[in-house]
């Protein structure tokens, strides 16, 4: 499986981006996928979670209520909408895909990586 994500950029604060991670291969749809985030000088963390049917969702304390994670499997892509963005999501965003079932938030427990895409809300 290869991940691809795209649609990072710079944003004022209270905008709004939309990510997407293109995945390759066939099992992509039997997997789930999270988004990770690496903030300057921080660890990467945990950010939202979907299931390999979508029917469950996953987020950060962080980003509920203003981020929502969605997949399109017929293009074998993965989403993360972005609202009411705020300088603290700045940050490169990496889409994971983990070929176990359940939703994990550690980095290790994931199988593949994206090359991740810069996001910067400027305030």
């Amino acid at each position: 499986v290869q991940l691809q994500a795209f649609g990072g950029g710079l944003v004022q604060a209270g905008g709004s981006l939309r990510l997407s991670c293109a995945g390759s291969g066939r099992t992509f749809s039997a997997y789930g996928v999270a988004w990770f985030r690496q903030g300057p000088g921080k660890e990467r963390e945990f950010v939202a979670h979907i299931s390999w049917n979508g029917d469950k969702t996953y987020y950060a304390d962080s980003v509920k209520g203003r981020f929502t994670i969605s997949r399109d499997s017929a293009k074998n892509t993965v989403y993360l909408q972005m609202i009411s963005l705020k300088p603290e999501d700045t940050a490169v965003y990496f889409c994971s895909a983990r070929a176990v079932s359940g939703y994990s938030t550690k980095v290790y427990e994931y199988d593949y990586w994206g090359q991740g895409t810069l996001v910067t809300v400027s305030s």
